[in-house]
């Protein structure tokens, strides 16, 4: 097959050099008077090819154009007869896209590897949700001991690990306040969604209330209750919950028949709190777990060994103590995530997706999270991202990489090789000298907010307009471009460094609403790194 690649005169040199060992028959051209390839426009290339393939045409069986064009290839295609695609946006990818051309089918508006990030992710959730409804499989993988089921909801080593979302506090939160929470762990993908009730207090009276609320936000998961009290406990047994949040060689002599009776799985914790006893050493807890898994017999249970924080007792000691109870029982496992995310000062995502890897090799079933703080909002989001990450590198047998699904939210995969500015011989350079005095706008001024919803499509940006500072019209949008291109249409801006202004906040405003930031008009969404500098 003969492939005529059009660029331009940056990006030719790194074109070149990667297509060299294409196993098609590869033109590259620059067009002409063409730096910066994404500057071209399907008229621009129909006349180059015409002017420069005039006898060749008939060779060539498809023409590749920069991904980044803004303008779709149709046009190409219908005035030159030659299929027409947009290549990579990347000039660094197009070998890739060139290995698959004719697995893949290239598209006239999208970039090629913008398509084959797309035919992984399908391909991906298409393993999941297939695996996910083989009910044969299922029935036979939960007759393995490390497997058990709560309430419809496989749970175990052979299944993905499942994300327990804790609503905090629960018993203090309005009727309103507790639907909306539980709404928004259901929309960012929990599995089981968990009542977290007051450490030394008894709210035995609100638990029928508080299930009967939940039941129907969370359809057909499982609900939890997460307590040490015997009393909510038997109060949650006999209103219908699913699992018990804790169980332990304090509390479990109590409770233990009511919860083998009804057939609800406990999480058991190797501590005795009402002694005031938590084991440190791994063996330790393996030791006091073993013994309330003698004492707790006949009980559907997952061992929760305790994760803990960075720096405290010691994560390292916990992990280890995973391990070395996972070695001699297969049962599923509990990992309180939240108590490493919570208490440290970084961004959750990372956190969150590198514990789902340990947690992964450990044979962690059921990953528990609240989202507390602001730095950990999303962490139920990225660790049903990272646990179906983890699914498909098990099974692939492959590190979690090039998936079809990732978490790379603040950098990007890839550095991009194909635009380098640096022929700037001879052009001018300027910088500011003072700031701009500032005028006020005629036509008025606009206050910018973002109204956060449940997950990222139903939140939206909001500027309202003030004329002679009074409110008159509000103008609402999913992107910055919706609302600017709206405030021009209705003639609301008269002075450019106004419409510049509104640009750069409505765009902060956009990425605020995407990554889960604070949006504070005029003030800087992200920290200076030379901040933290000596």
């Amino acid at each position: 097959m003969k492939v005529l690649i059009i660029t331009g005169e940056l990006a030719y040199p790194l074109i070149k050099e990667v297509v060299s060992n294409s196993k098609e028959d590869i033109i590259v051209h620059i067009a002409d008077n063409t730096q910066v390839a994404a500057f071209l426009t399907p008229k621009q290339i129909i006349k180059e090819v015409k002017t420069c393939f005039s006898n060749q045409l008939d060779e060539i069986d498809m023409i590749l154009v920069p991904g980044l064009i803004k303008k779709g290839t149709k046009e190409i295609t219908k005035e030159l007869g030659i299929p027409t695609f947009k290549g990579s946006t990347d000039g660094a990818d197009l070998a890739m896209v060139l290995n698959l051309v004719g697995t893949i089918e290239l598209s006239e508006d999208k970039p090629a590897d913008k398509l084959i990030d797309e035919e992984k992710r399908k391909k991906a959730f298409k393993f999941i949700d297939e695996f996910e409804n083989d009910k044969e499989n299922i029935e036979k993988l939960l007759k393995k001991p490390n497997n058990i089921l709560i309430k419809n909801l496989p749970v175990g080593e052979d299944f993905p690990m499942r994300v327990l979302s804790e609503i905090a506090n629960a018993p203090f939160l309005s009727k309103e306040a507790l639907i909306n929470k539980c709404q928004y762990f259901v929309d960012s993908g929990a599995d089981m969604i968990d009542i977290g009730m007051a450490a030394g207090e008894d709210f035995s009276d609100k638990i029928p209330e508080l299930i009967d609320t939940l039941r129907p936000i969370v359809g057909g998961r499982p609900l939890s209750i997460d307590t040490l009290n015997t009393n909510e406990i038997k109060v949650a047994a006999e209103n219908g919950i699913d699992l018990v949040l804790s169980l332990d060689l304090g509390n479990n002599s109590e409770v233990k028949e009511i919860l083998k009776e009804k057939n609800i799985p406990a999480v058991l914790l190797p501590t005795n709190f009402s002694q005031g006893k938590s084991p440190k050493s791994p063996a330790e807890r393996v030791e006091a777990m073993n013994q309330l898994i003698k004492d707790t017999e006949g009980l559907k249970y997952v061992a929760d060994l305790i994760l803990d924080p960075v720096n405290s007792s010691s994560i390292v000691e916990s992990i280890i103590a995973c391990n070395e109870f996972h070695k001699t029982n297969p049962a599923p496992m509990f990992f309180g995530v939240g108590n490493v995310t919570e208490l440290m000062d970084a961004d959750s995502g990372g956190v969150n997706v590198l514990l789902a890897g340990i947690g992964m090799e450990l044979g962690v079933s059921i990953l528990f999270t609240p989202e507390e703080s602001g730095k950990t909002r999303g962490s139920v989001y990225e660790l049903a991202t990272a646990s179906k990450m983890m699914f498909l590198a098990k099974h692939r047998k492959s590190i979690p990489k090039d998936l079809g699904i990732n978490l790379v939210a603040f950098k990007d995969k890839h550095k991009r090789n194909d635009i380098i500015l640096n022929e700037r011989d001879g052009i001018p350079e300027t910088m500011q000298e003072k700031p701009m005095k500032f005028i006020r706008d005629k036509a008025g001024s606009f206050k910018i907010n973002v109204d956060y919803g449940t997950t990222v499509k139903h939140s939206k940006i909001t500027a309202t307009h003030f004329k002679k500072n009074k409110p008159d019209i509000v103008i609402v949008g999913h992107n910055a471009r919706e609302i600017y291109e709206e405030i021009i249409t209705k003639e609301l801006v008269t002075r450019m460094e106004h419409a510049a202004y509104l640009g750069s906040e409505l765009q902060k405003a956009e990425i605020a609403m995407i990554t889960g930031k604070e949006y504070v008009q005029d003030f800087d969404l992200f920290k200076n790194p030379d901040e933290f500098k000596k």
